[in-house]
Parts: structure tokens; sequence; C-alpha cells
């Protein structure tokens, strides 16, 4: 029998006046954009808000860690003891997240089995995509290891090219299912409806998850959010050692909110991240360029390269693409250490040309990944190297919005 690695959730909300300013984008975003945050800061006032449950990375490095995770979780206990939140049971919430080219992502918000979920490769049925930074888990760990709620801004692929699980919610949702929110997201940041799935609805979904789980064992890919959720990981393995089996079963902890995606969505784009090398001789590191990688008998991925107003072309040989991104960062990452250069990545082909019509500066310019490629490289290789791909737009990222208790 198949196990739910993907289950209905008791879901929190805040009521439905407050939506506005209690749904701020993920803490990640905009992190050289200091006036971004303090445009949230000025919109959310002393409402109640999701500002008050996370750290923007803006503030990381100026602010004391252990005062502001006090007051994340003063924020979540007022919010729990004051009437602000409602609570929706054993539940799926179906999603359509208008975005800013006017296209409609749809989600499905549920919890995921912590002891489903790998985040450094192997056989599991949720994976990473790309490698994890450990140093950025301990202070995530530390927060919920405090923490009364979740309040996640995590998204999971699931291959589903036929669409059997979250597309066909879309007709039902308007003709059957009760409307949980539905609002403006703030900062031009698009537009979010939400709708309660239970019941035998709910079932049909778990049904479908179960067949798309027994067609392979690597159900889930992650998008975004993987070093919250391998945060979640580690404090609950660390936990699950002070239960006993019983406890282990039931404990909420042992599960983590997110939203999961079909990778097959129209809406869901995957955008390459590209390489700039600055304070290096273009001519020397594009001889070696084209000496270290050349097209071979495998398939061939190809890489552009841009500087002083020139360009070219050559095709990396590898059997998927996160092969071919591996050999090109391993290339650049032992050209600069030997040579002292500098490397940023950057999003967007103008930027990464305008960049390398400075002096003493080479552009490459990676391919964009075909959605079939993602669970190919995982399985394949285990995960993509760091900085691999960007799935759309900053200000289409997930917007902080449901939590969970997982006290």
């Amino acid at each position: 029998m198949i196990k739910d690695v993907f289950t209905t959730a008791d879901i929190k909300l805040p009521h439905e006046d407050s939506m506005e300013v209690w749904s701020v984008i993920a803490c990640d975003q905009f992190s050289s954009e200091r006036e971004y945050w303090e445009r949230v800061k000025a919109q959310t006032g002393s409402n109640p808000s999701t500002l008050n449950m996370i750290i923007p990375e803006a503030y990381l490095g100026e602010i004391d860690e252990e005062t502001a995770t006090k007051n994340i979780c003063n924020a979540m206990e007022a919010y729990s003891n004051q009437d602000i939140l409602r609570e929706i049971s054993d539940s799926f919430v179906y999603t359509e997240r208008t975005l800013g080219d006017g296209s409609v992502r749809r989600g499905l918000v549920g919890a995921v089995d912590l002891d489903e979920y790998e985040f450094s490769g192997g056989d599991a049925a949720i994976l990473a995509s790309e490698a994890t930074v450990l140093d950025r888990l301990p202070a995530r760990i530390r927060i919920r290891r405090a923490a009364q709620l979740e309040v996640p801004h995590i998204m999971a692929f699931i291959n589903d090219i036929n669409k059997t699980v979250i597309e066909p919610l879309t007709s039902l949702a308007i003709e059957n299912l009760p409307v949980l929110y539905d609002f403006d997201l703030m900062e031009s940041g698009g537009h979010i409806k939400g709708w309660q799935v239970t019941g035998t609805y709910a079932e049909t979904i778990l049904e479908a998850m179960r067949a798309l789980h027994s067609k392979d064992r690597t159900l889930m890919v992650m998008g975004d959010g993987n070093h919250s959720l391998a945060a979640a990981k580690v404090f609950w393995d660390e936990l699950k050692q002070t239960l006993s089996p019983e406890e282990r079963e039931s404990h909420p902890a042992r599960k983590a909110l997110l939203e999961v995606n079909n990778v097959y969505d129209p809406a869901i784009s995957f955008e390459a991240i590209h390489r700039v090398v600055f304070n290096v001789d273009s001519s020397d590191f594009i001889s070696a360029l084209k000496e270290n990688l050349t097209q071979g008998s495998a398939a061939n991925y190809p890489v552009r390269w841009t500087a002083n107003s020139q360009s070219g072309e050559i095709n990396v040989a590898a059997d998927c693409i996160g092969d071919a991104i591996e050999a090109i960062q391993a290339f650049i990452d032992d050209y600069s250490k030997r040579n002292n250069c500098e490397i940023d990545y950057i999003h967007g082909e103008d930027s990464v040309k305008k960049l390398a019509s400075l002096e003493n500066c080479v552009g490459i310019i990676l391919p964009a990944m075909d959605k079939s490629d993602l669970f190919a490289t995982v399985k394949t290789t285990g995960i993509f190297p760091r900085k691999s791909f960007s799935v759309g737009h900053a200000k289409d990222k997930r917007y902080y919005l449901e939590c969970r208790s997982i006290k």
C-alpha cells in the first residue's frame, strides 16, 4: 500500500478583513533592497501580519537573533490567543495565484511527512533540487524549536504531466468549494484566491497522489524554501528521539505545511541564473573555457559567452542539464581561484551583456532548463549545483499566508 506523503492539515488563517496586510512575501526575497521591506513595514503598521513571524534576510547581520526569535514567538502566541486566527480542519487549500504577467499558477496547500524527505540526496519520496547550505540552517532550526506555529513559503513540485492531481480542481472550485480568501497581494504581488478542499474532494486528491507516487518513488522535488523545510527536518529528527513510537506517529512537528505545484503548469517557468566573472583576462578565460568544455558524444548543451561586445558559443557534453551546469561551475570556480577572479550570479541576459561589456569582464549565459529536466536530473545526479535556476520572478514568489500549529 502506498503511504500518504502529502496529506490534509488543520490550517489556520486570519479573519478575512486583514488579509492584505497579513500576507507578506518570502523572507529571502529583496535581500539587497531594504526600501522594499521598509515599505512593507509601513503598510502593515501595528496590524497582525506574518511580517512579525519572520526575519527578512535584508536585516540579517544587524539584528539580535535571540530578541528577534522571542518577538516572533510572542507574536505567534498573541495571534493564537486573541481570536485573530481561524482554523479549517482536515483540509487542503486549492490556490490560484495571478502572476505579474497575468498567468495563473495553481497550487495545493497541505502537509508533508518529514520522515519522507531528504535534503542531502538519496532514496526518498521528497528530495531537494539544489545543494543545501548547512550554515543557513541553525538560525532557522532555533526559531522552529521555539515557535508555536509554522508559516511557510515553501513550494514543491510534482511530476504530473497528465495533470491528474491539481488541475481537476479548477472547474470544481468554481461550483463546489467554499472560498477561504480572495485578495490582492501587497507590493504588486498579483492576486491570490483560495478554496477549502475537504471530504470526498480531498480523498479524490489523495487517490490521485497515490497513483502518481506508485509510478515513481520520487513524488516531489523542492522548488522554493528548501532551507526552511530542511530546518524543519533537522528539528523533527532531533525531537523524535525524545518521543515514544506512538507519539512519533501523531506529533504535529512530524509534518510541514507547504504548497505543491505541478511542474507542467504553464505558469511555472524556470529561468537560468547566469554567471559573470570580474577581474579576468577575457581572452585567456575564453580560451580556457573552450579547451575545458567541449562538445562530446553525449547530449550537448549550448553555452554562450560574451566579453567586450564579442560573443560566441560552445556546446557542453553532459547527460543532463544539471551535469552541464556542474561542469561549467567547476571550471569557473577553479579558474577564478587560480586567477583571483570574482564571480556573480545574474538574472537576465541583458544584465549579463551590460556587465560583460566592462573591461576585464566575461559573461556566461546558461541554457534554459526544460521542465522534464528537473526530476530527471535530481534522480540521476542527486541535486543541481548552487544557483542553477530560479522559479519565476521575485514578485511572483510565494507569500506567507497559511499557518499550522507545530506544538
